[in-house]
């Protein structure tokens, strides 16, 4: 593990590759691998993502390692009369990012807890692995936290299916901000779907 100020971590965690021994990394995802799916963990694997994100270490918040697949949909040969590309077997994709269902999967897993967000910790020939930060709305250190009470409210039940985290913004196109992104809010059905 890095230690260190966060700008040295992140700086590390940019280019993993070239940072972290290759021998560390094999054998920590064949670790990984060998886990359950959604995965307890007591720290953070990249304090400096975790508090980018919200993470506090205090009761009532929860990290979570999670495993989900990779790779675009694969879907069965059609066998009708078409043109072999017009068949849609390869190059299909989702429109929920990889990263948006390991938090959906984590939050069912979970389901008095609700999820703040997550980031990327690894990923193999399979697989990428997430850490997901929970947090119980209705815990008295979260209550009285100014910056976690939020989740409290009813209005924020669910969010993490709702794509109010940050990947599932990203998802939802509301990343871009400035000229040209007018259309995009409140969502992307709005506007005669104009918003991507």
């Amino acid at each position: 593990m890095v230690r260190g100020s966060a700008q040295l971590q992140r700086q590390v965690w940019k280019r993993p590759k070239d940072s972290i021994p290759a021998d560390y990394r094999r054998e920590r995802m064949t670790r990984w691998r060998h886990e359950q799916v959604c995965t307890r963990i007591d720290k953070p694997t990249r304090l400096d993502a975790a508090r980018r994100m919200g993470y506090k270490a205090k009761q009532g918040v929860v990290v979570v390692r999670t495993r989900v697949r990779r790779g675009g949909l694969r879907k069965g040969k059609i066998h009708m009369k078409r043109k072999p590309s017009k068949a849609g077997i390869r190059k299909i994709t989702m429109a929920k990012s990889i990263q948006r269902i390991g938090e959906e999967r984590v939050a069912r897993k979970y389901p008095n807890l609700e999820v703040l967000n997550s980031y990327w910790v690894g990923e193999d020939g399979k697989h990428k692995f997430y850490e997901v930060i929970l947090v119980d709305p209705s815990h008295p250190c979260i209550k009285v936290d100014p910056q976690l009470n939020f989740l409290g409210n009813s209005r924020h039940r669910g969010r993490v299916h709702r794509g109010k985290t940050s990947a599932g913004k990203r998802g939802r196109g509301l990343r871009n901000k400035g000229k040209g992104a007018e259309k995009l809010r409140p969502s992307l059905a709005t506007h005669q779907r104009r918003g991507k």
